[in-house]
């Protein structure tokens, strides 16, 4: 799905928004349905720390100004500190590195759902 465009509301398969990006990969793998909203899908699986990440764990962070713990985007891990996620800012479907000040600061919590 990398490169596949970011529309507000879209939930594949051409295009994409944060939660329609997870919603649609993991409703398409046959595991599990999620909720639809990226804070509705923190509440699917159970928590897992931020030190025991594992590939397919669901990342969620708060990039809606100061973190207040608030959920505003979801991505799904892949390993070695990066997640695959649909970025607004870059108009698509992309991996980008949670190692960075902007990630860290905004990182609220993870969800581990297969």
């Amino acid at each position: 799905q990398l490169g596949k465009k970011y529309v507000l509301g879209a939930q594949g398969p051409s295009s994409f928004d944060f939660s329609g990006f997870t919603y649609y990969g993991y409703k398409n793998s046959g595991w599990v349905t999620l909720n639809r909203t990226s804070s509705a899908q923190s509440s699917n699986g159970s928590h897992v720390s931020k030190s025991n990440l594992r590939a397919g764990d669901l990342v969620f962070f708060d990039t809606s100004g100061p973190n207040n713990g608030a959920i505003s985007h979801v991505g799904i891990y892949i390993g070695g500190g990066q997640m695959i996620h649909a970025s607004s800012g870059k108009g698509q479907v992309v991996i980008t590195s949670m190692n960075t000040s902007y990630w860290n600061k905004a990182y609220v919590t993870a969800r581990r759902v297969v």
